[in-house]
């Protein structure tokens, strides 16, 4: 059954608060992109995305690739939550012999459908996903792939986007995590984008602009681009690093940092990281005295 809007943005929040208590855990892995990841997460989980945590290799599901691999904690808190394997799991994130490692193993944990890692590869690994469903003419089946904007400065990408387009694969939605950030700094100083809908729409894509924290823009995007014949969709969802948490929104060095572990400018002291953050998260920045108000 499909959330509401109210409830899914209730579930993304208490998402960002399940996944900052894993990285403190952990002691080590990616915070801003899988905190700012986590409205689309819990969009395609409990709204979007045809599929079913009790038949994880159902054969009329769609398939999600997380291609930016390194942000899969937000994945795994959603998997969680909607029923792949119990919430006491995520304690074991990053552990010798534990399913959820820093990067998505397939063959370890049901559910997931590529490992991933070497970024620039998974709009390629979809896009032959689609091409095959397409040749089996599975139309009720859809391929959607999460890409974050750095990568995007990895020459595969190119290559699965005109792929893609050349073998016009309306069944593939591919979605940029467009947060302005990547490990060494913001995107257009390390290695300009810009003008990026005007280079999907070059390579014969249809294009869509959205606020990724928008849950009805998200909803309807995704219904939008499922409507598209004869060409791929790619929807540019603009984002905030390190969402929901104050010192770490915007900032690049939170990237690959998790709270407890910096001790950076602005960030408060590294006892206090975690416990600011949640506090963040439970009054969305303030602005309720209280989670449940």
């Amino acid at each position: 059954m499909s959330l509401t809007t109210i409830q899914l943005e209730k579930k993304a929040n208490e998402i960002r608060m399940d996944l900052i208590k894993m990285l403190v855990k952990a002691g080590s892995g990616h915070s801003a992109g899988p905190l700012d990841l986590a409205d689309i997460f819990t969009a395609m989980y409990f709204n979007i995305l045809k599929h079913d945590p009790k038949n994880p290799d159902w054969q009329d599901r769609d398939l999600l690739i997380l291609s930016n691999g390194h942000c899969v904690p937000v994945r795994y808190v959603t998997m969680a939550h909607s029923g792949y394997f119990p919430k006491s799991e995520l304690d074991t994130l990053r552990k010798f012999g534990s399913r959820l490692q820093g990067h998505p193993e397939r063959v370890r944990l049901p559910g997931m459908e590529t490992t991933s890692g070497p970024l620039g590869s998974g709009i390629s690994q979809a896009a032959g996903m689609a091409l095959a469903l397409k040749t089996e003419a599975k139309r009720h089946r859809w391929v959607y792939c999460i890409a974050s904007d750095g990568e995007l400065n990895e020459g595969n990408s190119w290559e699965g986007i005109m792929f893609a387009a050349k073998y016009k694969l309306s069944n593939l939605i591919v979605i940029v995590d467009r947060n302005n950030i990547q490990i060494d700094g913001n995107t257009e100083d390390i290695m300009p984008l810009e003008n990026l809908h005007e280079k999907w729409e070059s390579f014969g894509w249809h294009v869509q602009e959205i606020d990724g924290h928008n849950m009805d823009s998200i909803i309807d995007a995704c219904s939008m681009a499922r409507a598209v014949e004869n060409r791929p969709s790619v929807i540019i969802a603009h984002t905030i690093p390190g969402k929901g948490v104050g010192y770490m929104e915007y900032d690049y060095h939170w990237h690959g940092t998790p709270p407890n572990k910096s001790e950076m400018a602005g960030a408060p002291s590294v006892k206090d990281q975690a416990r600011v953050a949640l506090n963040d998260l439970r009054t969305l920045g303030g602005r309720i005295t209280g989670e449940h108000q």
